[in-house]
């Protein structure tokens, strides 16, 4: 916001008759404001999957399904980042109970995290497999096989706002909220979330579900 309104009172006031700095100016305003916007965006969501905490979902989820819609929805993204996504879904149904969009919006965001951040992997994995757990019939994993993070990171990773790297995650266009809200819909859903990363191992996240 404070950028925002710097640029403005440069193009009222010194900028005003300048055409090259206006059109700078706001296609620089233009980012911020999607920033801002996406940055509430995830903010509303985190607070209504809060207000429905302790509530259970009750709807019949195809994991499959879900997981090949997430994909479709990504793939002008990872072909943009020349990143393949492979898929292992094993066989037979793998039903949960839960609500669709808040689990599209986990996956979503797991996967959108391995095709930015794991860029120098040139591939992401997603699994879908039996969860071998007690409490627990499915894991979904997302690999990612870029650079990783230091272990001291890795408890850390679901704060809200918590970023290893800001300009980084700036200029990805990360809020530092997504991981936070999948940590709040994955124990909506009576699930489990782990993260495991090492430097130049990249990032494994497994979500257990019931």
């Amino acid at each position: 916001m404070a950028s925002l309104l710097g640029f403005i009172d440069t193009l009222l006031g010194p900028a005003a008759k300048d055409t090259a700095a206006r059109e700078k100016f706001l296609g620089i305003m233009r980012g911020q404001a999607e920033r801002m916007s996406k940055l509430i965006d995830d903010l509303l969501s985190l607070s209504r999957i809060e207000m429905h905490q302790h509530v259970r979902p009750t709807g019949s989820i195809d994991l499959a399904a879900l997981l090949r819609e997430v994909r479709e929805g990504l793939m002008t993204q990872a072909k943009a980042a020349d990143i393949e996504i492979r898929f292992s879904l094993g066989a037979g149904p793998a039903t949960t109970m839960g609500d669709r969009g808040q689990l599209y919006e986990v996956f979503e965001n797991l996967l959108d995290n391995a095709i930015k951040y794991g860029a120098g992997g040139k591939f992401v994995e997603v699994s879908l497999a039996p969860a071998g757990r007690v409490g627990f019939q499915h894991m979904v994993t997302v690999i990612d096989h870029g650079q990783g993070v230091e272990p001291e990171h890795v408890p850390r990773l679901t704060e809200r706002f918590y970023r290893i790297d800001a300009d980084a995650s700036r200029k990805k266009k990360g809020t530092g909220l997504g991981l936070a809200i999948v940590k709040h819909i994955v124990n909506r859903h009576r699930g489990q979330l782990s993260i495991k990363s090492k430097p130049g191992e990249g990032m494994r996240v497994d979500v257990l579900l019931p």
